[in-house]
């Protein structure tokens, strides 16, 4: 058997959802590209193409705005967990995982086994239903932790708009909300990415949504995927007060910092990706809506000297890595964009969550009209002719 280590160049399944072309830095996603598509559509209309392969009306896009709103009201057991929570000072990750956990409390019977061999609306139901509870649980227990009471979502607001009135407490500007549902547009979906496979493999096995959720976000959790914006913006932090101390240049700084970092086989977190061999579409993206944000230089120097982090990086990894193309991907990009619009870094992962929850669901929707079981193999590589050795014969163990 030839193995496929990480799964390397298999192809699982077919899927309308989204497209990607590493090789000339290209995403589609449900048929638009990603530069065509982000900038202008809300969330909602985004996960409703996904799900239903079209655009909604007007009519269709008010009902799935209404039905995101009504799952955003969190029970009152809920919001105890999510208060126990914060005085133990979890992580928002960890926090999201057990709210996301009392789904069944809101929906008794959206846990039981097998539940997604049922009619496709009824699946959908509960995939907003879960879309809808995400960015409330993030918003709920980061005001939690800060010593504030959790807000109930504005039905007047779109989904984006809603995720940061329950964060910050206060109703977004336009401008602010457009960017965040770019934002949520670009990362919605994107291949077979781990979280988007384990989804599938749960969904396989005829479980429920919540559950395939649940796993998806265990896989969005490691810094391999999900965690490296938080990483990403601590070097241009630390950059940027070093230079502040020493009197040294930012650039000088950056390309010392790259430097050492290759040299000793490490990373630059928000640099390189397993897909793209050229730069990252959705980086140009989130820059777009950063520029849109902050039309006027100087608006925000943070992302000046992002930019200006950005070149030394590409210039030196270009040198040391000559064989390999290390192009800036989403995560530098969404780093800049979350704390252009204040979000604490803490909430950077799960945001990612609020907006890939709705690509998760399409594919479990995919997943469950297959309805094939992923069942892969392994290559057995260990012994096959042990004898059994009684327990007072074995010694006294390792030494």
């Amino acid at each position: 058997m030839e193995i496929a280590r990480g799964l390397e160049g298999i192809v699982l399944t077919q899927t309308r959802l989204s497209m990607v072309d590493g090789n000339v830095g290209k995403l589609v996603i449900g048929g638009f590209p990603i530069e065509a598509l982000a900038p202008v559509a809300a969330y909602e209309e985004t996960i409703f193409l996904l799900w239903h392969d079209r655009l909604p009306t007007p009519r269709e896009l008010a009902q799935v705005r209404e039905a995101l709103v009504a799952a955003g009201s969190l029970p009152a057991e809920t919001i105890e967990l999510l208060r126990a929570a914060a005085r133990r000072e979890l992580s928002p990750m960890d926090a999201l995982r057990m709210g996301l956990a009392t789904l069944p409390l809101l929906d008794p019977d959206s846990s039981t086994v097998e539940l997604q061999r049922c009619d496709r609306p009824s699946n959908q139901r509960r995939a907003l239903a879960v879309v809808g509870a995400v960015p409330a649980l993030i918003g709920a227990y980061h005001r939690l932790s800060q010593g504030h009471e959790p807000l109930a979502p504005d039905p007047e607001l779109g989904h984006a708009a809603n995720f940061l009135w329950m964060l910050g407490g206060e109703r977004p500007t336009e401008a602010r909300a457009r960017a965040l549902d770019t934002y949520l547009n670009t990362t919605v979906d994107h291949g077979m990415n781990a979280s988007t496979f384990t989804a599938r493999v749960i969904a396989s096995t005829r479980s429920d949504i919540a559950s395939a959720v649940l796993g998806a976000l265990g896989a969005l959790k490691g810094p391999l995927h999900g965690g490296a914006p938080g990483p990403a913006l601590e070097m241009v932090h630390e950059l940027r007060a070093e230079a502040n101390r020493s009197g040294r240049s930012l650039a000088e700084l950056a390309e010392t910092h790259v430097r050492q970092v290759v040299g000793e086989g490490g990373r630059i977190m928000g640099f390189g990706h397993r897909v793209y061999r050229v730069r990252d579409p959705r980086a140009d993206v989130l820059g777009g809506a950063l520029q849109r944000l902050f039309p006027a230089a100087g608006q925000n120097p943070l992302y000046d000297d992002a930019r200006a982090v950005e070149e030394v990086v590409l210039r030196v990894l270009a040198e040391l890595k000559p064989h390999r193309r290390l192009a800036t991907n989403v995560e530098f990009y969404t780093a800049l964009l979350l704390h252009a619009l204040e979000l604490p870094l803490p909430v950077f992962t799960p945001t990612f969550a609020v907006a890939r929850v709705g690509g998760w669901a399409a594919h479990v929707l995919e997943q469950v009209a297959e309805d094939r079981l992923i069942r892969p193999r392994a290559m057995y590589v260990g012994p096959i002719e042990r004898s059994w050795v009684p327990l007072g014969e074995r010694g006294t163990g390792l030494q």
